[in-house]
């Protein structure tokens, strides 16, 4: 490891105790992540200077002797853009600490195409001016299939294919910047701050389109086509509407927030929630993944759709697997957004 990898690497150590454990002295710094004190006390010293850390003083208590100091992450720390495109209402953004607290939010209207990659420009800009102190990144959580470089490869929902996303934001505004799947960065954080279970959890992300992360031993499953969890896009009625992927009859065109507003009935929601259990049954079967989240609007989806979702997965799944499996809403509407902020943590400091 070259000696600036070392260091990034011991920088992150440090960070990752005081995110997981908060304030610490140097010395317990140094004996829980094993590197020498000298090595604490020269990357403490830099990221004070960086406002990455404070020194807050003796732990309250403490008599004997010349008491250590605690160091803590920063209440200057640098903060973080987010922005989720998933909300059927609107493009929302956030200026998010490093702890995955939004401190402020704003909403832009719901477009496709050029314009909506100019909107979400012109959101961020917003974002950065508003932020209280320095940024670290801009994190982007988004329908469709996109690559390492952050470039959407495919978003029906958006009107957007090959779409430089992540180059065209740092290039307007000089920061980096990291996009994702937005089911897939919705799985995260709720494996990671929410009640998920890391081992094994599939996201569903219900809003404009309908998409969906998998995540397994605590990361994201992804796939060689970056197309995994995609069920949004799984033909269940050959014969039914036509769907902005070209196809007709996908999930997505029953199951998405317009659709359930346009369903009406309890009677509709149930047969898309059947039809949801249907989808949901293979996969949890051949994953072993026992914890689905439903993410999206609760009065859309508790009652007949979530309840017809856990009848069919019962009725359809071995004894063993149906027993085990929970099917479940999380109301959180900020999942995304803290999980776009992660992204952004997780390659500028190292963090998780």
């Amino acid at each position: 490891m070259r000696p600036a990898d070392t260091r990034r690497h011991h920088r992150t150590l440090l960070l990752q105790h005081l995110m997981d454990h908060g304030p610490t002295t140097r010395a317990d710094l140094a004996r829980e992540t094993g590197l020498t004190r000298v090595t604490v006390s020269d990357l403490v010293a830099e990221m004070l200077q960086e406002s990455l850390v404070d020194d807050i003083g003796a732990r309250p208590g403490t008599h004997l002797g010349k008491p250590a100091t605690l160091v803590a992450i920063s209440q200057d720390a640098p903060v973080i853009v987010a922005v989720d495109l998933s909300d059927d209402s609107g493009f929302d953004g956030a200026v998010v600490d490093l702890h995955g607290q939004v401190l402020l939010r704003e909403q832009a209207p719901f477009t496709r195409g050029a314009d909506a990659v100019d909107d979400v420009s012109t959101l961020v800009a917003h974002l950065v001016e508003s932020a209280p102190r320095r940024v670290l990144g801009i994190g982007v959580g988004t329908p469709g299939i996109i690559d390492d470089e952050g470039v959407v490869l495919q978003a029906p929902n958006l009107a957007w294919e090959d779409v430089p996303l992540a180059a065209t934001l740092t290039e307007r505004h000089g920061l980096p910047v990291c996009v994702g799947n937005d089911a897939n960065i919705a799985a995260v954080a709720e494996g990671a701050f929410g009640d998920g279970d890391d081992a094994g959890l599939l996201m569903v992300t219900i809003g404009q389109g309908v998409g969906g992360g998998i995540l397994v031993d605590g990361h994201p499953v992804a796939g060689p086509l970056r197309s995994a969890g995609e069920i949004g896009h799984i033909v269940v009625d050959p014969d039914g509407a036509a769907c902005a992927c070209g196809n007709r009859g996908c999930l997505e065109t029953l199951l998405s927030a317009p659709a359930l507003r346009a369903a009406g009935s309890d009677e509709a929601r149930s047969h898309v929630g059947d039809l949801l259990g249907s989808v949901l049954t293979p996969i949890v079967t051949t994953l072993g993944i026992a914890d689905v989240v439903l993410h999206g609007p609760t009065d859309l989806l508790d009652g007949p759709v979530l309840e017809a979702a856990r009848a069919a997965v019962a009725r359809q799944s071995l004894p063993f697997v149906a027993q085990r499996i929970r099917i479940r809403l999380v109301a959180h509407d900020e999942l995304v957004l803290t999980g776009a902020a992660a992204l952004v943590r997780h390659r500028e400091l190292g963090v998780v």
